[in-house]
């Protein structure tokens, strides 16, 4: 736990918090600053940043309590859909560094939109990225793993 992290202190029970649901790897509570009525956030309860900082075991967990949460949220609020989002780092929006899934229910007509595409990409642009990126996937991500054969 850090000292300062605001969702540390959630978690210790330091700063009070409208929880939806805990276990012993994940506090699950309301957003005090929701887009939409229900928006939640899955907080782990192990300290670290963002997702590039985060252990392969609660990496492993995260995915099937996202779901079952993002459902009851729906459900719970009768929402028409529903957006997950992990912000990591500043420059991405994250405001709290500390990690952390929000849950946004969503509303026909709410009004909270999607980015848009920026466009002008061509075949070479693409291609170029496509590349920069395999390399660091063969290089370094996956290292002890056996890899498929990804063809351009």
């Amino acid at each position: 736990m850090a000292n300062n992290c605001i969702f540390c202190k959630i978690i210790t029970g330091e700063i009070p918090a409208y929880k939806i649901y805990e276990d012993n790897d994940f506090l699950v509570t309301l957003d005090i600053n929701p887009v939409n009525q229900g928006h939640s956030l899955v907080i782990p309860k192990i300290h670290f940043v963002n997702i590039f900082d985060a252990p392969e075991e609660i990496t492993a967990k995260i995915g099937p309590i996202v779901k079952k949460l993002a459902q009851a949220i729906k459900a719970g609020v009768k929402a028409d859909g529903l957006n997950v989002v992990i912000n990591n780092d500043q420059a991405a929006g994250q405001l709290v560094p500390h990690a952390h899934v929000h849950l946004i229910p969503r509303f026909e007509g709410d009004g909270f939109t999607h980015w848009h595409g920026k466009g002008g990409e061509t075949p070479a642009d693409f291609a170029n990225t496509q590349n920069s990126i395999k390399k660091v996937i063969l290089s370094h991500i996956f290292q002890d793993s056996i890899l498929l054969a990804i063809d351009s």
